[in-house]
């Protein structure tokens, strides 16, 4: 099945480098950074995923990443792995624009960075609320989705 991911993949992307945002897909927080991306990666580059999806697990058993990883955001660049507060950053620079700015941020050594950032990660759910399952999105962020990375999969066994 990884490599029916990959296939779709390469198949979206085969010119340009791929971009996929793993995110968690309870938590509104993260499903209103998706939004954000949708609406302000004008260039199409990002494709998202749930990080309890199909697409989602598989991308991170791909990358020897495992369940402890629904904690973070999760960025997939062209084959590396970035997490946290390092895939934030390069989120914000990829993204372009002013928003590129805050990977300034990333001369910041990670266990610095990553201190704000399991912060607010221990607090989105209370901060932003939590749904059982993964939102629908609209049809304009649906389709920036990979095959099988909306809805909730399997838990790690």
């Amino acid at each position: 099945m990884i490599n029916d991911i990959n296939q779709n993949m390469n198949n979206e992307r085969s010119n340009e480098n791929l971009l996929v945002a793993l995110i968690d897909g309870h938590c509104h927080m993260c499903q209103t950074i998706t939004r954000f991306l949708v609406k302000h990666d004008h260039k199409g580059k990002f494709r998202f995923a749930a990080l309890q999806s199909t697409a989602g697990k598989q991308l991170l058993a791909q990358g020897s990443l495992k369940d402890k990883t629904f904690d973070s955001f999760v960025l997939y660049d062209n084959g590396k792995y970035w997490i946290k507060s390092s895939a934030a950053l390069r989120v914000a620079q990829r993204l372009g624009g002013w928003w590129a700015l805050l990977y300034v941020f990333i001369i910041v050594p990670p266990p610095i960075r990553n201190i704000v950032y399991d912060w607010v990660a221990r607090n989105r759910y209370r901060w932003f609320g939590k749904s059982d399952v993964c939102l629908m999105p609209t049809k304009a962020v649906m389709a920036r989705f990979l095959d099988g990375g909306v809805g909730i999969a399997e838990s790690f066994e």
